[in-house]
């Protein structure tokens, strides 16, 4: 079966009744656990950004104190997890201030994790093409915003 466009879709929808998009929303959110969590984002987070931001760093920071720590290996491994799962949620909020922020968070926890990364190259590639990723993403903010994403850029060091 071959998946229609959006704007099919949205045709489609805008014929349907109220209950009927419900249903097809109900229905959707059962089949992958992105969709419910992205119908979460939308009904129930949306509305206040700093709480769902305050959210998921307590999930970044449960996830960091769940590393396993006895090989570089196993390091990598969950760190591409975390680092996953964050792009997972900047994608349901679509704000850049919202990103930066994440991204800013992950690569705090990340040059502050014991043992340092410094001693893994593939560790610290991570690490820097998030820091040059961070760099570009804060030029399209507001001059404010820029400012303080730069003082908190500065303050990250491995």
């Amino acid at each position: 079966m071959k998946a229609v466009t959006v704007k099919e879709l949205k045709i489609e929808l805008n014929n349907r009744s109220h209950n009927e998009v419900i249903a097809l929303c109900l229905r959707l959110s059962k089949f992958k656990k992105e969709n419910k969590e992205l119908l979460t984002y939308l009904l129930f987070e949306s509305s206040n950004e700093n709480s769902y931001i305050n959210t998921v760093k307590a999930e970044i920071d449960v996830q960091f104190e769940q590393i396993n720590t006895h090989t570089y290996y196993y390091i990598k491994k969950s760190v591409r997890k975390i680092l996953r799962s964050i792009k997972k949620y900047i994608r349901y909020s679509k704000k850049k201030e919202t990103e930066v922020e994440l991204l800013l968070y992950f690569c705090i926890k990340l040059a502050n994790f014991k043992p340092s990364i410094q001693h893994n190259t593939v560790l610290k590639n991570i690490f820097m093409r998030e820091m040059n990723s961070i760099k570009k993403k804060i030029l399209f903010l507001h001059e404010d915003l820029q400012y303080d994403y730069n003082v908190e850029l500065q303050k990250i060091t491995i």
